[in-house]
């Protein structure tokens, strides 16, 4: 019997309900107990072509899918032709008996396990979509897992569709429980629920950013849909009328920055969702957020690109383009979170670093993160440590006491000016995205453009106090360091467990979540390292380009991704043994 964790795969044609029925299926494996991360992968078509979605559980945290799968779940026969060579031995594939299964689809060290899915479906059901629920009936029958808890997020999630739909699916539930227990003695491997299960929450990281934003006073949200940013969008359009979230679909991504830099003028906190095109279409106006000193906070969730790419992949591509876009130069902070704790932590700490610095923050996120759901205890949503600093935004009071007149732009030691909300007789000013002086008047004298930029450019200094320092995980003293950011910190984390259990002390990593300014920590942090291997999801190593630039620093190898699927710890440790 398994004592670790499992990954049950269920599979098949857009349009069949996978990625419901993956993350309701982790919902009652959390509700059992256990720890759960789950992923769909997805395609760009609206209709057609094979998708999947993975499900990792297991007694402890996790933080990433793994290889290979224990249970798979093959609504059509394409699944079990793509996912056959990741079943492990001792595996099981659940299928539809009506399936006839060529001779390169069978595999003696595998249980198969024909059920009559469709058939079941319509019976019982009415509808060939329900034989999904079926399948993970059969699924919880062969890991001997209490239906009780599937049963809880059936009732949950089809009470809207009324008492018949979910009598239905709970009744092919059962089915799929009866129809498993001629096979359970052939299939080894349990998830058995615990008997007093633990409290917990399934997040994904858009949610977690988002309720983040939330917390940390975001009230306007602009955005026009670009998978995978789009679901922030979609998330503030379905609650944030119950907080008092103004949330814009506006008609493109231009139109969508200018009204969030009008709303921030204003003094709303504002946000951007968007992915990396999106994103291209607002680099004018990420620069005049930089001139105008306009905090604002533009979050793109990444995807392969250039141009359209792949729509529905992950990659780690617009890490420069974020630290570079717009012409000239300003201060700026770019954000990228690694873990649903951090996604949270970051979606109110950006606000906080917009306004302190009166400039653009942009948090960089991707598909893996923002989609992949993880359980976690409740306290991983820390909403007593959010706090929120408005910087030298000035008061009615004081403006009502000023004694001389405004100056929006007032050239000060540290380069951030006070700074009024529209509306007071004693503060009238322009948002000018010209070169101007302090009150602001346009200005082209040589003397005044010297004090100017240097004034916004001594932004940077307030942004490096905001800015996250790498953290570190495992052993202090290790002969190997994985240098990461974002979303690879799940994978790389999972790896350096695994290199440790093989020898204690082997590996440890190193994460960035704060990226620019580069943390001024950054260079004595990687002094610390001895081997140090980059792991990052592009073509040409910007996190390495990014730490020789600014260290000086050499990696002594990488290990990188750009084919639009996520890192798996077993890929890391793999690309580990060639490097």
């Amino acid at each position: 019997m398994n004592e670790h964790d499992l990954t049950l795969r269920i599979g098949g044609e857009a349009g069949m309900g996978l990625e419901s029925s993956g993350a309701g299926f982790a919902k009652a494996l959390m509700r059992g107990g256990l720890w759960v991360f789950g992923v769909p992968d997805f395609r760009s078509r609206i209709r057609g072509g094979h998708n999947f979605f993975t499900l990792r559980a297991g007694p402890t945290p996790l933080y990433s899918i793994a290889d290979p799968v224990h249970l798979l779940l093959a609504l059509d026969k394409e699944t079990i032709r793509r996912h056959l060579a990741d079943v492990v031995p001792g595996g099981a594939i659940v299928y539809d008996q009506q399936l006839e299964l060529e001779d390169e689809l069978q595999r003696e060290d595998v249980v198969y396990v024909p059920v009559p899915l469709t058939e079941m479906a319509r019976e019982i059901g009415g509808a060939e979509v329900m034989r999904n629920t079926l399948a993970l009936g059969v699924a919880s029958g062969l890991l001997d897992f209490d239906l009780q808890h599937v049963e809880t997020v059936i009732r949950e999630n089809f009470s809207r569709k009324g008492e018949e739909v979910v009598d239905a699916n709970l009744k092919l539930a059962q089915e799929g429980v009866r129809l498993s227990e001629p096979f359970k003695d052939d299939y080894s491997f349990r998830l058995r629920p615990a008997a007093e299960p633990p409290e917990r929450i399934l997040i994904n990281g858009t949610q977690a950013f988002a309720l983040g934003a939330l917390a940390g006073g975001g009230r306007f949200v602009s955005g026009y849909p670009m998978t995978p940013g789009s679901p922030v969008l979609i998330w503030f359009a379905q609650h944030g009328a119950d907080y008092g979230v103004v949330a814009k679909h506006v008609e493109d991504e231009i139109a969508a920055i200018n009204m969030a830099l009008g709303a921030a003028v204003m003094g709303a906190r504002s946000l951007v969702p968007t992915s990396g095109g999106g994103f291209a279409l607002m680099v004018e106006a990420t620069g005049f957020a930089g001139i105008g000193e306009i905090p604002v906070v533009i979050y793109n969730a990444q995807r392969p690109g250039p141009a359209t790419g792949l729509p529905t992949r992950t990659e780690q591509g617009d890490l420069l383009f974020m630290i570079h876009a717009a012409q000239g130069e300003f201060a700026r902070m770019v954000l990228a979170p690694g873990s649903i704790e951090e996604a949270f932590h970051l979606g109110w700490h950006a606000f906080n670093a917009a306004e302190r610095a009166q400039t653009p923050v942009m948090v960089l996120s991707d598909q893996f993160l923002a989609d992949a759901f993880r359980s976690v205890e409740p306290s991983a949503l820390n909403f007593d440590a959010v706090a929120l600093d408005r910087g030298k935004l000035l008061t009615e009071a004081e403006l009502d006491n000023l004694s001389e007149d405004y100056r929006r732009y007032k050239v000060t030691e540290s380069g951030v000016s006070p700074r009024a909300l529209p509306g007071h007789p004693n503060a009238v000013f322009v948002t000018e995205s010209n070169e101007h002086d302090e009150y602001p008047r346009i200005n082209e004298e040589m003397d005044n453009r010297v004090a100017q930029q240097s004034k916004r450019m001594r932004k940077v200094q307030t942004l490096r106090e905001d800015v996250p320092a790498p953290t570190w995980y495992g052993p202090e003293e290790s002969e190997l360091t994985l240098i990461c950011w974002g979303s690879t910190y799940g994978p790389a984390r999972e790896a350096v467990d695994r290199l440790n259990t093989e020898a204690a002390g082997r590996a440890n990593l190193l994460h960035f979540s704060g990226l620019e300014p580069f943390p001024p920590t950054a260079e004595a942090e990687l002094n610390r390292a001895q081997l140090k291997i980059v792991v990052e999801g592009n073509y040409t190593g910007q996190l390495e380009s990014l730490i020789r630039t600014h260290t000086g620093i050499e990696a002594d190898s990488a290990i990188r991704r750009f084919d639009g699927r996520p890192f798996r710890p077993e890929y890391i440790l793999a690309q580990l043994e060639e490097v």
